[in-house]
């Protein structure tokens, strides 16, 4: 582990409320404060429908987490307030919030629509101590964009992001080598990054409960358990060690993509397509957003053992189209998976190019011009009433694992 890097990971707190809060405040400052009471961003609360994607600090004392049921919830909290979400006001807040961290290094990878990584070892000598910098950031977002930050400071990514979920909300913590054994080995095995609960179970069945004990555990050992390259990774998180650098910034418009991880294994096609059609509903709306069109889809899967696999298609013809999107996708699906469990799927659009600039299709039929100008109406519709103000019949039944447009749920902590 590199003591001379110094690396700043910024999660936003309860991102989602957050910013519904900030709007709202924005365009009526007597306007109810979602973080001050239980509240929740989710589906539809008339109907129970959805999961929770993000909720305030009251609502956590109530046992609420994110990614759990919308009824679920309320049972919990009869009284929670449930608002819809508005994923393009949330992107609008979170270029905000990257506009704001250039100031201090070029050297940003954006991790999630509310998580960025930032590589300070060649400018923190420009702004000052570690902590006090980080400090100055964070009430700066307070102050000027008005939602707080928790922010995490380390020799890595690893430790930076462990950092950041220490106490919350709107805080700075530190995590350098010699504050691992005190901070980070007596924290349960399930709060280490990329431990999920099917690894948890088969760690504590052999007597690993906490960092630490995987800490000073034998790899070769647990190689048997959990499989080579899984198990050197996550042996390696829990001593500190993660050498993976801050990615440089992708070009304007290099690609479109959206992932989530899955309350429970997936391993048939039917649940599969649906997960492909709530990515393919988010993906479809940026790219419309931005007015660009793709001729490249690629498909991602990754199973608990951090094995990932993708498959890739051209198209005959650059779109921007839902229907589109999903039809490549699930073809893909269907020529690379081999119904092997996954844990993660994501899809992702790439080779953009202006639409105003795109050669027209020879072959679009008057119903792919109605399908088209459907979902551009739909897209108004969201960004006017919510995203759940409209949505396919196939996300209203009770046991749909993923709501009708997935968010990217990577490692939801909101």
């Amino acid at each position: 582990m590199e003591q001379s890097r110094l690396i700043f990971h910024i999660d936003v707190n309860s991102a989602f409320l957050s910013w519904e809060s900030v709007h709202r405040l924005s365009i009526d400052p007597e306007a109810l404060d979602l973080r001050l009471i239980p509240s929740a961003v989710g589906g539809d609360a008339s109907k129970r429908h959805g999961i929770v994607l993000a909720k305030s600090t009251p609502a956590k004392k109530y046992g609420i987490t994110t990614g759990e049921p919308l009824a679920q919830a309320l049972k919990k909290c009869p009284q929670l307030l449930v608002v819809p979400s508005h994923f393009e006001l949330y992107t609008a807040y979170s270029k905000k919030l990257i506009h704001l961290l250039e100031e201090y290094t070029p050297d940003i990878e954006k991790f999630s629509i509310d998580e960025a990584f930032l590589d300070m070892t060649e400018t923190i000598h420009l702004f000052g101590e570690p902590v006090e910098t980080a400090n100055r950031i964070r009430e700066r977002i307070k102050d000027e964009l008005g939602f707080t930050v928790n922010i995490g400071i380390a020799p890595n990514k690893l430790l930076a992001k462990m950092a950041s979920d220490f106490e919350k909300p709107d805080l700075c913590h530190t995590l350098f080598a010699d504050e691992v054994p005190q901070k980070m080995w007596p924290l349960t095995i399930r709060e280490l990054f990329f431990v999920g609960g099917a690894a948890q179970r088969k760690m504590e069945s052999i007597g690993i409960h906490t960092i630490g004990e995987l800490a000073r555990y034998d790899v070769n050992l647990l190689k048997n358990l959990l499989g080579e390259k899984y198990a050197i990774l996550i042996h390696q998180y829990a001593n500190g060690i993660d050498d993976d650098p801050v990615a440089p910034k992708e070009p304007v418009n290099k690609g479109y993509g959206n992932s989530i991880t899955l309350s429970r294994d997936v391993s048939d096609f039917e649940t599969a397509n649906q997960v492909l059609l709530s990515l393919c509903e988010t993906v479809g709306a940026r790219l419309r957003a931005d007015h660009v069109l793709c001729s490249c889809v690629c498909v991602e899967l990754k199973d608990w053992e951090f094995k990932t696999q993708s498959h890739q298609m051209t198209l005959n013809t650059p779109t921007d189209s839902t229907q589109d999107l999903y039809r490549s996708s699930c073809q893909l699906l269907k020529e690379f998976w081999d119904r092997t469990p996954v844990r993660l799927m994501g899809v992702r659009a790439t080779k953009i190019n202006d639409d105003s600039y795109c050669q027209l299709s020879l072959f679009e039929t008057e119903q792919s011009r109605k399908m088209k100008d459907l979902e551009k109406t739909v897209d108004q519709l969201r960004s006017k009433f919510g995203t759940d103000i409209i949505k396919r019949a196939s996300f209203l039944q009770k046991d749909s694992i993923v709501d009708h447009a997935a968010s990217k749920a990577k490692h939801l902590k909101n």
